[in-house]
């Protein structure tokens, strides 16, 4: 046990690494979901929302499920705590043989689940959206798609191994910068090649692939200068291959949860009338604008300093490090709920209305965004907590927790679905997202014993009342809304809405003195890249 003063000060400067990585992640994920709604928007006026973008989203899901679960979610979450333990306790050497080896068997797992997904796409797409089958056009259209896009999972597999070395380093922003320049080859693929009458669809892979190379590319300086741009070994036997593997197969199942919640969304949705795959889509990528930009940025931001107290052997500093990071969450989560629920509509009109895309389509898309934003705070402060297991290396503490919300969430989904159609989808998401947050909490206070919850309830008090002139801002904003003016005024509009609501908060937790403010203040001067 360290001394008092000593605690105090290592627990500073972790709240220093935390909040640094937090500015690097946050700021480069800022730009990719920027890009990300200027290539959703590109998407929507060229192609709307109907059969041809719903083969397209189901086909872009099944690679993007494996990518999450495989490469950026399993792999990197699993190189992590134990790159960090070779770093702490291990020569140079004994580092880059690890690396070497841990790249050779990724490239052999990976391309082996690139070709037999493509052997598989037409059961996959079955599988995934079973509402396709009577569709003479849209059932192989989305095989097709899915074939084309599997190749892709190799390359993001790399580009998530390069993330998790870089982030042990202490180096975020060049990995978190890949899905920024992901979203430019998206842009740039449907911009120049969507003018090709029947194969305007395929401008989209032609992108996603393109855009998974530049994830690749962008590390590689930064590999370069920490020295770990190395080539794989036949090392297939290195020791750190099972450690690795042990926390690979329980993360699958831990991190899961979401994405057989898209799955089972996608599936029923398929079930309901056109469209309604893409206005779960298109309101998904609005929840993702916060949600990437502070919460998966936050536990990002937190593994690699869990993982380097765990390494240690400071457990105590691990359950401090998760209190600190779950109140940075929900200072931002709790806002970003009421201004996505009470400002829905008039988001998705300036992001999305326009060319194919509707009045119509902004209601339902609008609709969904209510549900899904509802979860927001569960679905950010879930992401931070199941961190901690990942970081002491018991990821599979959290299954449990993950197939308890996957169960929940198909039971909501069914159950839903008929009453609110598509927008009783993502109800479920969020009744899922809730259910996980709760049961990693207890998993989290067994293991650890005290979290803090007494003054994390304290903190999630102060901030709800800090968010009372947010919620009567936007409440008058909605009220004298300019439904029938130019869409850049309407921008400007919602521009200014978000503006003031985000000062009056900010005053108001001043006011209130919320720690939260207080820290960002004091360690964002401090951050490091």
């Amino acid at each position: 046990m360290s001394a008092p003063g000593e605690t105090t000060s290592g627990k500073a400067a972790i709240e220093r690494q935390v909040v640094g990585a937090l500015g690097s992640i946050g700021a480069a994920t800022l730009a990719s979901r920027v890009l990300g709604f200027v290539r959703d928007m590109v998407v929507a006026l060229v192609f709307g929302a109907g059969p041809v973008t719903d083969a397209f989203f189901v086909a872009y899901r099944i690679p993007n499920m494996l990518r999450r679960l495989l490469a950026e979610g399993a792999l990197s979450t699993a190189v992590i705590p134990v790159f960090t333990d070779y770093l702490v306790n291990r020569s140079r050497g004994d580092c880059l043989r690890m690396v070497r080896a841990v790249l050779a068997a990724s490239l052999v797992a990976l391309s082996a689940t690139v070709v037999l997904g493509m052997a598989l796409s037409p059961w996959l797409v079955r599988i995934i959206a079973p509402g396709f089958a009577a569709e003479p056009v849209q059932g192989p259209l989305a095989v097709l798609l899915t074939r084309a896009l599997f190749p892709y999972l190799l390359l993001v597999g790399v580009a998530a191994l390069g993330m998790g070395l870089l982030n042990a380093q202490g180096r975020f922003f060049a990995p978190a910068l890949g899905p920024a320049v992901f979203n430019i080859g998206m842009i740039l693929g449907v911009v120049v090649l969507h003018r090709h009458d029947e194969l305007a669809i395929l401008s989209l892979v032609i992108g996603v692939l393109a855009g998974g190379i530049a994830q690749v590319l962008v590390q590689l300086p930064d590999l370069r200068r920490v020295e770990l741009l190395v080539g794989p070994s036949r090392e297939l036997s290195h020791p750190a291959l099972p450690r690795i593997a042990r926390l690979i197969l329980p993360s699958v199942f831990g991190l899961a949860a979401v994405q057989v919640t898209v799955f089972v969304n996608t599936l029923l949705a398929s079930l309901l009338p056109a469209g309604s795959i893409s206005f779960l889509y298109y309101a998904d990528r609005v929840m993702e604008f916060p949600l990437g930009i502070f919460g998966v940025a936050l536990a990002s931001a937190s593994l690699p300093a869990m993982s380097r107290q765990a390494a240690s052997g400071d457990f105590g500093g691990v359950a401090r490090t998760l209190n600190f990071t779950l109140g940075l969450g929900f200072f931002v989560a709790v806002p970003a709920t009421i201004g996505l629920v009470m400002l829905r509509t008039p988001i998705i009109r300036v992001l999305f209305e326009r060319g194919q895309f509707g009045p119509a389509e902004t209601v339902a898309t609008a609709q969904a965004l209510f549900w899904y934003a509802l979860g927001l705070a569960a679905f950010s402060a879930a992401r931070i907590t199941a961190q901690v297991f990942y970081a002491i290396a018991q990821p599979a503490t959290a299954v449990a927790s993950g197939l308890l919300s996957v169960a929940v969430n198909v039971v909501a989904a069914l159950a839903l679905m008929s009453p609110l159609a598509h927008g009783g989808l993502a109800a479920a998401s969020s009744i899922g997202a809730l259910v996980n947050l709760l049961s990693l909490l207890w998993l989290a206070r067994r293991r650890f014993g005290r979290l803090g919850g007494r003054a994390l309830a304290v903190s999630l008090a102060r901030t709800a009342v800090a968010c009372l002139p947010v919620a009567g801002l936007c409440a008058l904003a909605v009220s004298l809304w300019p439904d029938d003016a130019r869409l850049s005024l309407q921008a400007l509009c919602l521009g200014g809405t978000i503006a003031v609501a985000a000062a009056a908060f900010w005053v108001t937790a001043t006011a209130l003195r919320a720690p939260e403010r207080a820290a960002l203040l004091r360690l964002l001067p401090s951050r490091r890249s």
